[in-house]
């Protein structure tokens, strides 16, 4: 994946990307896998999360690392009106603004969609990325994953049954709502190719993380039952859980009579094909703790890795239960190239696969301000422009302490 040729799938489009942390950073990532041009544009201090660690590898953190190749990195003081005017400068040429600061944060700068962008760049796409939008009960209130995993009602579905609410481990939210950005960006991009015209992507974590409770708020809706944590299970499916084995635990998931009958059938235990208690999906829901217990039983004598391995092979759903070093050096892992190594850059490679314009590598994540003189010498600033705005901090090439 490092350095192809393939020019990428976005080739041509210019990213302005004024996001930090997580679920923007992680949407413009994508962009520029594959091919779009990204200009990160950070704040006097940078993106935070250059010191959200160890671990480090020199001044940044692993966990920005992780969601900023293939950008170039630019420093910039937005809140000085030379620096205003050298965004509105950038987005002569851009395609795409995201940012993520606070609702009304762009407005007072005299950075507005409505008022100024919409007017001097028709056809520039504006995403914005916040937790509750603008307006609304919660409107302009910050909201971080955590804080929106609670009150999107994720807590209260993950962990053990009759356990406290639960965090989520991965930050789902943030980069659930990169991801839906994205869609959103490539949906706005493909209309705009009809109507001439760019438009205003209001995105929230929020709203996002609302989307993403299924089937829970659907169970609800049509049962009127809160749903509860149910830990490893499925509360619509049974089996789809994990079990104990001799050796590793693994996790089945069963999804149809077909299914269940051929994993009865691949354990030796036809009679539960037939078992009253287990006939239908309801009846294995309704008595999943029994089916645990049966299929458990015949497992506890049996190589977890090796059953997890003949079970697929049979054309089911199940696997080994594994951590992180053990993905990492998983033999499918690295033949699907979802791991990338290049000198010290080490990190996930891209899921997103195309037979023609496959996502690449062109830069590893920048410095803060790597590439401040370079970018503005791109758009025309003078050599002694730059020098001035080097001069009175409005473009940076060090963090500001």
């Amino acid at each position: 994946m490092f350095n192809q040729s393939s020019d990428g799938a976005l080739k041509g489009k210019l990213v302005i990307d004024l996001s930090r942390v997580l679920g923007g950073p992680y949407c413009t990532q994508m962009l520029g896998d594959h091919g779009a041009e990204i200009i990160k544009i950070e704040p006097p201090r940078g993106d935070e999360t250059r010191d959200w660690g160890p671990p480090f590898h020199g001044e940044d953190s692993a966990y920005y690392i992780g969601v900023n190749r293939n950008k170039r990195s630019m420093g910039l003081d937005l809140s000085k009106p030379a620096g205003q005017a050298v965004l509105l400068r950038l987005l002569e040429k851009a395609d795409v603004l995201i940012e993520n600061y606070k609702p009304g944060t762009m407005e007072k700068w005299g950075l507005g969609f409505e008022t100024v962008l919409s007017e001097k760049f028709p056809r520039l796409i504006h995403c914005r990325v916040s937790g509750f939008g603008s307006d609304g009960p919660w409107g302009g209130f910050p909201g971080y994953d955590a804080i929106i995993q609670a009150m999107a009602g994720w807590f209260s579905v993950n962990g053990e049954a009759g356990s406290n609410p639960t965090r989520l481990g991965l930050a789902m939210v943030d980069m659930g709502t990169g991801l839906y950005s994205a869609v959103a960006i490539l949906m706005a991009l493909a209309e705009r190719e009809k109507s001439q015209q760019g438009q205003y992507l209001d995105m929230t974590l929020y709203d996002c993380a609302v989307s993403l409770m299924h089937p829970h708020i659907p169970n609800y809706m049509y049962s009127g039952k809160v749903p509860e944590a149910t830990g490893n299970a499925h509360p619509n499916i049974s089996p789809y859980d994990t079990f104990r084995t001799k050796t590793v635990d693994i996790f089945i998931g069963a999804g149809n009579d077909r299914a269940y009958a051929k994993m009865c059938v691949e354990l030796g235990r036809e009679e539960l094909i037939t078992d009253s208690r287990f006939l239908k999906n309801i009846d294995r829901v309704t008595n999943r703790d029994e089916l645990k217990a049966e299929i458990e039983s015949s497992l506890m004598k049996i190589d977890g890795n090796e059953i997890a391995g003949r079970l697929a092979t049979a054309g089911l759903a199940a696997g080994a239960i594994y951590n992180t070093a053990q993905v990492v050096g998983n033999a499918h892992t690295k033949h699907r190239e979802m791991v990338i190594e290049d000198d010290w850059y080490k990190m996930a490679g891209t899921p997103i696969k195309f037979s023609r314009t496959p996502g690449s590598v062109r830069h590893k994540p920048p410095k803060f301000g790597q590439h401040t003189r370079e970018i503005l010498r791109e758009f025309d600033f003078s050599d002694q422009e730059v020098q001035e705005l080097l001069a009175a901090d409005t473009a940076l090439e060090k963090r500001q302490s």
